[in-house]
Order: C-alpha cells, then structure tokens, then sequence
C-alpha cells in the first residue's frame, strides 16, 4: 500500500527530494557529456581495461541508483529521469490521484489522475 501526501506533506518533502533531483539531473548531464569518449571503450573491454572515463562514468551510474532509492524511499514516484518529473501518491474525494512536479517549479501546483500522467496535469 503506498503512503499518502497530502499538499502541504509532498511540499515538504520536495526540501529534501528537490537537492537530489538537482544532483541526479547533475550526473545524468555529465553521463551524457561523456558518452562518446565512453561508449566505445564499453563496447570494447566490457569491464576488462576499461579507462578513467568509464570508470568515472560508472561511479555516476552508482550515484544516481543511489539517488533514485532514497528518493523512492520518501514516497514519491520518479516518472522521468530526464525531466525530474515526480508524482506524489494522493487521495483526492476518495480517489487515488497523483500530486505531480517537475524539477524546477517551486512547489506543487498540479495534479492528476492516475492514468491521465503529465498530458493530464490539472491546476488545483
């Protein structure tokens, strides 16, 4: 059974949540900006040789697997590594909806319902 925000509970959590984001968002930018100096040396050693890069990369990687488990662990749903897109479980007249941010806003402003995702983000 997932745990329940309301409004003012996922508000609050975002003064945790919103610095790992920003981090996670961080590593995902130098992932990224590295691919073309590493994707071949992967391709080629597979763990065997490898180079400085892959190996900064693969620290990255177990950074932001980090990352992505404690923000799990709050409670929220991460919906889009690329966006910092997060859904916060609610209920709403008896409902469960979705109490949706992206990176970026200053604090939760819309919601929608489970199914409906970002297209069906609704201002409250």
């Amino acid at each position: 059974m997932p745990r329940y925000f309301t409004l003012d509970e996922a508000n609050a959590a975002l003064e945790t949540i919103r610095p790992m984001v920003a981090t996670l968002l961080e590593l995902r930018d130098a992932i990224l900006a590295r691919s073309p100096e590493v994707w071949p040396v992967i391709e080629k050693a597979a763990g065997n040789g490898g180079s400085k890069a892959a190996a900064q990369v693969e620290h990255e990687f177990e950074r932001m697997h980090a990352l992505v488990h404690q923000i799990q662990d709050t409670g929220a749903v991460l919906k889009d590594i690329n966006q910092g897109l997060l859904d916060f479980p609610s209920l709403r007249e008896g409902r469960e909806v979705y109490l949706c941010w992206l990176y970026g806003e200053d604090e939760i402003k819309y919601w929608h319902e489970i199914d409906a995702g970002y297209a069906g983000r609704q201002l409250f």
